[in-house]
């Protein structure tokens, strides 16, 4: 048996191969993903503390279920995310409700590059930029919101990105541009006096 300090080394392939040996040793898998998960949850679905724990249970449970499955021919946590992306869809679709705000939390350097190359950086206070590029990306269709929240927030890479909303790259990359531009529109149109 493998201690918790040599599983928590392990990467994330590894670890699946260990854990069909001896499902025990899933809960690494759920100490690793748990807080990005739930972070991502809330980001793109907008739902309280409670109602997004309750995402996450199900997200863990299904993990667990189709383990077997895994396609070792994709990053894990691009597989593990698009559990979590199927999850928010299927609840979206349950409580037939689009979500008003979402509660996004973006780091200084993120809205600054999420900002680009507006002229509002000198304008605003990092406070303020973060407001304003976070009130930006509400007010994006949702696709683009999403691509942009698992690129800038999530720091996924476009071939994740790919893997977790199942498009082709060229696709991801067309609907990067396109978020980018949108969400440069929407800055150039706020009145930042």
């Amino acid at each position: 048996m493998i201690n918790n300090l040599e599983l928590e080394k392990k990467t994330d392939e590894e670890l699946v191969i260990i854990i069909l040996e001896n499902q025990s040793a899933f809960s690494c898998v759920v100490n690793r993903y748990k807080d990005k998960l739930l972070r991502y949850i809330r980001r793109i679905s907008n739902v309280g503390l409670e109602e997004a724990e309750d995402m996450l249970q199900n997200i863990f449970i299904k993990v667990y279920l189709n383990l077997n499955e895994f396609d070792d021919g994709l990053k894990f946590s691009s597989w593990i995310y698009r559990i979590a992306h199927n999850e928010v869809i299927d609840n979206y679709r349950k409580r037939k409700v689009r979500p008003q705000l979402l509660d996004i939390d973006i780091q200084d350097s993120q809205a600054k590059e999420l900002a680009g190359d507006t002229n509002i950086i000198e304008e605003l206070s990092r406070e303020e930029l973060k407001h304003e590029v976070s009130d930006a990306i509400n007010k994006l269709d949702l696709k683009f919101q999403e691509i942009i929240i698992l690129k800038y927030i999530e720091e996924k890479d476009y071939q994740e990105i790919s893997d977790i909303i199942k498009k082709p790259l060229g696709t991801v990359a067309s609907r990067m541009n396109k978020a980018k531009a949108e969400l440069k529109k929407v800055l150039a149109n706020k009145n930042f006096s």
